[in-house]
Order: structure tokens, then sequence, then C-alpha cells
């Protein structure tokens, strides 16, 4: 478990995540999801321990009964069922699968010149928790770990030694615990919702698999003895894959309130960097204002803050971020003394610009947020 705990360590001092932005409500995940991914599965020499009569007839040949095995780069897929809590946390049911082929041994001195066949399965259900970081421009990294059960297949794997005409012969299978590390990278779509490309690293291990051999003539395969092999199963996978939370596609916005009478209404404007939701101290000071002014109305103002974004985005990103921009306001009028009941919040994304512009201008009129005492 020492190395799951690295992983996240890992995942949480990339450099830059100190810098990413609070994930907004409108970003999270919230409810179902579905993921997949495939990549390459790297299996490390392992130990390859013999037991029980098959490790005595070694011995009685003159031969080493212990050794190592290695593999070729393989495969690795995961399939996944998870539900997102809102606030970057997620639960998620995992099916995985990783094969690899036997590249060679060593370590079984006196057996001569070892040839080799064979690979290795493991597919197992695994129960994982994940936490999105936050958004880091158009990437959300994110960390997790994971626990479960994993059976592990040996299928046909043959060693066979020139020098004493013995071969090792292991088929057969055997479930264990298993755990994981997850750090990865989310890229959502504009245009497509809910859509999510996933770019990640699993570190995949189980306890010892203690798998049936027997040893058996090379040349005519009778069968010589029997027992078991222990080995270690660790995997370092590399993942591609994509994610569709149902829940993306954003809600149209609320029509327009009518228009007051001017003598009766107050507006704030608190403008904003380009393709950023953060507050300056310049905008800081705007909402402390207006909020002295709503505390002055004795509660009996309504307040509305509506968020906007400008046209170098996508419709659909600059819905979200004039939604991140519209929560930051208010949030801020809260911790300076505005009931949170008295504040409607919209989002109007680049539809209601100040500034009319061609599609895909930066204009700094345009990334505002409106604050509007009644």
């Amino acid at each position: 478990m020492r190395r799951v705990a690295f992983l996240l360590a890992v995942g949480l001092s990339v450099p830059g995540l100190a810098d990413a932005q609070v994930l907004q409500p409108s970003d999270a995940v919230t409810g179902p999801y579905v993921a997949g991914g495939l990549g390459l599965n790297l299996l490390p020499d392992t130990r390859a321990a013999t037991q029980g009569d098959a490790a005595q007839q070694l011995r009685n040949l003159g031969i080493y009964q212990n050794g190592s095995v290695s593999f070729d780069p393989g495969f690795a897929g995961v399939l996944s069922l998870g539900w997102g809590f809102g606030n970057g946390l997620r639960a998620e049911v995992e099916g995985n699968f990783r094969r690899n082929d036997l590249e060679g041994a060593g370590g079984f001195t006196g057996a001569g010149r070892l040839s080799i066949g064979g690979q290795q399965d493991t597919y197992g259900v695994m129960a994982n928790l994940l936490l999105d970081l936050g958004s880091f421009g158009p990437v959300v990294p994110y960390v997790g770990a994971g626990l479960g059960y994993a059976v592990t297949d040996w299928r046909n794997m043959r060693l066979t030694g020139s020098a004493a005409g013995v071969r090792l012969h292991a088929t057969g299978t055997d479930g264990r615990f298993a755990f994981q590390g997850i750090a990865g990278f989310a890229f959502p779509l504009d245009f497509l919702p809910g859509a999510a490309l996933t770019a990640e690293y699993r570190f995949f291990g189980t306890l010892g698999p203690n798998l049936p051999i027997r040893a058996e003539n090379a040349a005519t395969g009778a069968r010589l003895a029997g027992g078991s092999i222990e080995t270690d199963n660790y995997n370092h996978s590399v993942l591609l894959g994509i994610r569709y939370a149902f829940n993306g596609v954003p809600p149209a916005p609320p029509p327009a309130p009518p228009a007051p009478a001017p003598s009766a209404v107050r507006t704030f404007l608190v403008f904003f960097d380009w393709d950023r939701a953060d507050l300056t101290e310049r905008a800081r000071q705007i909402i402390a204002e207006a909020a002295l002014n709503a505390r002055r109305a004795g509660g009996s103002t309504r307040i509305e803050v509506a968020g906007h974004a400008d046209r170098s985005g996508t419709p659909e990103y600059n819905q979200r971020l004039s939604q991140r921009r519209a929560d930051q306001v208010a949030g801020e009028l809260v911790r300076n003394g505005v009931d949170r009941g008295d504040i409607a919040i919209t989002a109007f994304g680049e539809t209601r610009p100040l500034v009319a512009t061609a599609d895909g201008v930066r204009e700094p009129q345009n990334r505002r947020v409106e604050i509007v005492l009644r």
C-alpha cells in the first residue's frame, strides 16, 4: 500500500496544481457517468519460486528451483461505471483486463539454456474513489485509489532447460486481493458537453499469486512431479480513454427579468481577465461596495448576479465560464454579509455582450458579472 500512497502524493505535487481554479458546480461531474480506456501495460520482472514436489525434483536434478521471469510489453483495458458528487469527488466500479507474453527467464542455475513460452492474463473488479483537483486551463487533473479482487491466469507457461531435459509447465488461475493508484488528466470536449478525453497512469498490483505447476520430461511430456509456483504481480499501465457524464448538457439561460423603473435599480460591473473566473483586488472592492448598498436597504433589496463571457471560446464553454464567474461574485457577496437567500444567480455566456464583436474576439468589456440591486 506504500506504492499507492506514493502515487497519490505524486499526483498532488504535480507542478502548477496549486494555481488550479477551484472546481465550480457547473464543471464538476454530478450524477452517473461511464468511462473506458485502453493502453500499454508493463509487467516488471518477477520472482518465480517453485514449491512442493516440483521444487524437490529440480533439486534432485541439480537445478536451483527459484528464479525470475520477464514479460513483453502488453496491453490493458478498463471499463467503469461511476457517480460524481458535484464537488470533485467521484466513486466508481471498474472491470479491468491485462495481458503480457512471457519474454524470458533466469536464475534457474543448472537447467542450461532455457526456452520459454506462454502468457499471463489478469482480470478483476475494483471499487475506486477519485478526486478532481480543480481546473487548470482546459485540463482537470485527478488522483484516485482502488481496492478489489483480481484473478491471475497463467496460460500454457513453459520453461524448458536444455541441460536436464526438464520442462516446468504452469497453466491455472489464482484470485487475490488487488489494489491500485491512479493519476490522470481529463480534457473536456466543448463540442460534446459531458464528454472528456482522459490520459492516466495506473499502478495495479495483487497479493502474490500461487499457481499450479508440474515438472515434466521435456521430450515425452511425462509428468515427473507436481507443485506450485509463487510470483509477484505488479503492473504499470498508461491508458487513453473517454468519459461521458450524463449531466454535461448545460441548462438554457433563463429568460431575462422584466426591466424595472430606472430609479429603483443600481448596477455594479465586475470585470475579469481572459478565460479566468478569479477575482482581482479591484473586483473585490466593487463587490464590497455593492454589498454595503444591499445591507443598507435592510433586506428589502433583490440582488441579481448575472455572468457573461466574450466570444473567444465555444458557446458551451463560455456558458460554463460565465456560470463560474457568477458563482465567484455571489460567494464574495455572502462573505461581505449579504444573505445568500437574497441572491439570484444567472449565466448568459456570450449571448448578451456589452460590445458587439465577431466570433473569436477577446473583448474585455464582455468578460463581466453584473450585480443589480432592485
